[in-house]
């Protein structure tokens, strides 16, 4: 299990078979699942200092990661 806060197990507890089924058999919904787990990764290593960035830098990405967690939790909300 990971350390990473915000993964999206956590974020739609009560959607993980909807995540699965959708990873499986939905190729974009597979791609913005993995995209948002980069995202998200950056994010937690820029906020623990781990790979510092820039302020602008780590707010790009924190906004990257809300528009693709709005886009899954679109997609899921249709299944």
């Amino acid at each position: 299990m990971s350390n990473t806060p915000h993964e999206l197990h956590e974020e739609f507890p009560a959607e993980a078979d909807k995540i699965h089924e959708l990873k499986v058999s939905n190729a974009h919904f597979a791609r913005l699942a993995e995209e948002y787990h980069a995202v998200n990764r950056d994010v937690h290593r820029a906020e623990t200092g781990v790979e510092p960035v820039a302020d602008m830098v780590e707010t790009e990405m924190r906004k990257k990661r809300a528009h693709l967690k709005d886009e899954i939790a679109r997609m899921l909300a249709a299944v």
